[in-house]
């Protein structure tokens, strides 16, 4: 059995997977199918172990928030790499998420989030969360201080 996340496009399958690609360390196209007069339909795509299939669905369909891609990033230089290349041409939005520039949204939050959150006092969680709501990019200094505050 395989699980992978479809993705419908209405003619940037192939340009969002490249895009995607060049992004994220360790991905990779898979595979690019065409129709018989050569347009793109599919594109499978790797992003670092997890495996995407685009579709050029060419319908009025809409990406929405109500889903996200997350990315878990070790480290602030990760963060601000991905988020640099996801916001080019999107748009940043609250809290660690962002919309791309084909409509996709991401959440991009560092590990440190969970680490910091494991069995803090209810207090500190608000102060980490509270932190968190206020940023857009994540900064994880940021949430250390809120930690220390």
């Amino acid at each position: 059995m395989q699980l992978s996340t479809f993705l419908w496009f209405d003619g940037q399958a192939e340009e969002a997977a490249n895009h995607y690609t060049g992004i994220f360390v360790d991905s990779e196209i898979i595979d690019v199918q065409r129709a018989p007069d050569g347009r793109v339909t599919t594109v499978v795509f790797d992003l670092a172990g997890q495996r995407h299939i685009a579709f050029n669905g060419e319908s009025p369909l809409a990406f929405s928030p109500a889903i996200s891609l997350y990315v878990e990033c070790g480290t602030q230089e990760e963060i601000d790499a991905v988020w640099a290349g996801l916001t080019d041409g999107g748009q940043e939005g609250p809290g660690g998420s962002l919309t791309d520039r084909f409509g996709v949204t991401w959440q991009v939050m560092p590990t440190a989030l969970g680490e910091l959150l494991d069995g803090t006092e209810r207090d500190t969680a608000d102060r980490i969360l509270n932190a968190v709501h206020g940023m857009t990019k994540i900064r994880i200094q940021g949430l250390i201080d809120a930690c220390h505050r």
